[in-house]
């Protein structure tokens, strides 16, 4: 096992990385205290941990809803919080947050608001809640005209990633996490977008070694940024390379259709074309992000949407700033930055120049 933090004064909580940890009674125990626990889970994850997870912590409730991106909704919230009252989960109530990216979402926001905010852990099951959704904070539901539209930043006391979960994760799943991999490497370290490039079909492989380094280096990343600027003012938007283009096509699709890693992904191409229109990046380094993405098996084309309708939606960016929608371009590999200067025409013929 390994164990990282994410360095937020009082609030410092660990990130453990390794094989075999699910169950593991001695990583729960630091953060019951005698609280009583709920199991926050979905119909995919249940049958194959929650009893582990139940038998580690004692939990006295659990509550299972259903698959995908859809049920973050405000209708899931309350069957959670229907749940916690017939528990009589009060105040002392630890929620785990067992499953992907959807369920840590779901879980975290109404840890965030439950009787005002009671503690929660994450243990994330796909890759894409190992590198990215489970550590940061960041909690919500979606609202149809846009995605984490709604929600609150409120910590985990722990994030427990056991990539022998992976083992179970579909390989559609397994690609759509490795976008947001490979997001860390192109926005913040392009020694790591050089490893990607040479190991990339081992982690595809699920090769344990290949696929430890991968989260632990995504969430060594991203705990820096998080430690800098928890709540998005500055650094921590370079984070969102590729999401704001992503998230306007998960809209436009409609919740699903695309996985949140495949919409990713055709978004950072789209945010690498504009890069390059703007003059910072190369066009043989566009072109390593395209194949790059194309050997994850991930699209490097985006939907039959029209331009317009995409960047309408992505007026509705919670990066905006100003009534102007800001990017996160990249200067080089390895170096974003954010950017609100950006003429819609160039923005137009990036949308064009990723769906050819």
């Amino acid at each position: 096992m390994e164990t990282l933090s994410v360095a937020l004064g009082s609030r410092t909580y660990p990130i453990h990385i390794g094989s075999g940890l699910i169950a593991s009674a001695e990583l729960y125990a630091p953060h019951l205290a005698g609280a009583r626990v709920a199991i926050v889970t979905n119909t995919v994850v249940a049958p194959l941990y929650l009893k582990a997870v139940k038998q580690a912590t004692a939990a006295v409730a659990e509550i299972i809803v259903p698959d995908g991106e859809q049920t973050k909704s405000w209708q899931t919230l309350n069957q959670i919080f229907d749940a916690l009252l017939s528990a009589r989960c009060g105040r002392d109530t630890l929620i785990i947050a067992l499953g992907g990216g959807v369920v840590g979402d779901l879980a975290g926001f109404a840890a965030a608001v439950y009787q005002r905010g009671v503690p929660f852990i994450q243990v994330p099951t796909t890759l894409l809640a190992q590198v990215d959704s489970s550590v940061g904070g960041k909690t919500a539901i979606n609202h149809p005209a846009g995605k984490n539209m709604i929600g609150a930043f409120h910590q985990p006391r722990a994030v427990i990633s056991d990539v022998a979960t992976l083992d179970s994760l579909p390989e559609r799943e397994l690609r759509s996490g490795l976008a947001e991999v490979i997001k860390h490497g192109l926005a913040l370290d392009a020694a790591f977008v050089e490893w990607l490039e040479s190991n990339i079909e081992k982690v595809l492989k699920k090769d344990r070694a290949a696929l430890v380094h991968a989260v632990r280096r995504s969430c060594e990343l991203k705990a820096r940024i998080v430690a800098e600027d928890e709540r998005e003012s500055g650094a921590r938007a370079l984070l969102n390379f590729g999401h704001t283009f992503g998230h306007a096509i998960e809209a436009g699709t409609g919740y699903g259709a695309w996985l949140h890693g495949e919409a990713v992904a055709a978004g950072m191409v789209m945010a690498a074309e504009l890069s390059q229109l703007m003059g910072h990046l190369k066009k043989t380094e566009v072109g390593r992000v395209r194949e790059l993405l194309k050997r994850a098996g991930l699209p490097v084309a985006g939907p039959a949407l029209a331009p317009e309708r995409l960047m309408e939606l992505m007026a509705l960016d919670k990066k905006a700033a100003k009534g102007r929608t800001r990017f996160v371009l990249l200067e080089a590999l390895g170096r974003a930055a954010l950017r609100a200067d950006v003429d819609d025409a160039a923005v137009r013929r990036a949308i064009v120049a990723a769906v050819q």
